[in-house]
């Protein structure tokens, strides 16, 4: 289902679930980053329910809280996201020992030119969550970064929730892995 309008990267609250159809697999990216084959198998087979609350606090700092959930209920991973690019380290059932930081940042900011392109006009104009997240090394024992811009797309002429994802590996010697992944929006929270 298409993203309303009053659905933007100043408001990502709603209830979303990830559309396998029209993200790219991900899979290769889960093999680097550690995670077993059964449990690769495992995510491959359930639906993925993302519930995001974007607020700002009372100091005026903008938040994203992300309670995920695979299909038949079972809890997934949880996120809470400050755009004020500090480094926060986190512990993660599936991802292992995880540093990352988020800020919301005009294009012109960003870099890779698969992370900036193909966005809504909106998103363009409110500017994009810019979250990077990274290995833990020496707690985790692996090495990869994910970088990825957040905001909407017209895809078959609906606007959807869309994450462009760059993700590189000490373990892939022939440059990075390029990622869409698409969500459906299914209503607010």
């Amino acid at each position: 289902m298409a993203s309303p309008p009053e659905v933007t990267t100043k408001n990502f609250s709603g209830k979303f679930i990830m559309n396998k159809t029209l993200s790219d697999d991900s899979d290769d990216i889960l093999k680097l980053q550690g995670i077993s084959w059964f449990k690769r198998r495992a995510i491959s087979m359930f639906t993925l329910t993302l519930v995001i609350k974007h607020y700002t606090d009372e100091a005026g700092l903008e938040h994203i809280d992300i309670a995920q959930t695979l299909s038949g209920g079972l809890p997934g991973t949880s996120e809470q996201r400050i755009l004020d690019w500090e480094e926060r380290s986190q512990g993660d059932d599936v991802f292992g020992a995880v540093i990352g930081q988020s800020k919301r940042v005009k294009f012109e900011e960003v870099e890779d030119e698969f992370l900036k392109s193909g966005w809504t006009e909106d998103t363009v104009g409110d500017g994009t969550l810019l979250a990077i997240a990274w290995s833990d090394t020496p707690k985790s024992g692996m090495e990869w970064r994910a970088e990825q811009t957040w905001g909407f797309e017209m895809l078959d002429g609906e606007r959807r929730h869309a994450r462009h994802v760059k993700f590189t590996s000490s373990d892939k010697k022939d440059g990075p892995i390029f990622k869409h992944l698409y969500y459906d929006y299914v209503g607010p929270n």
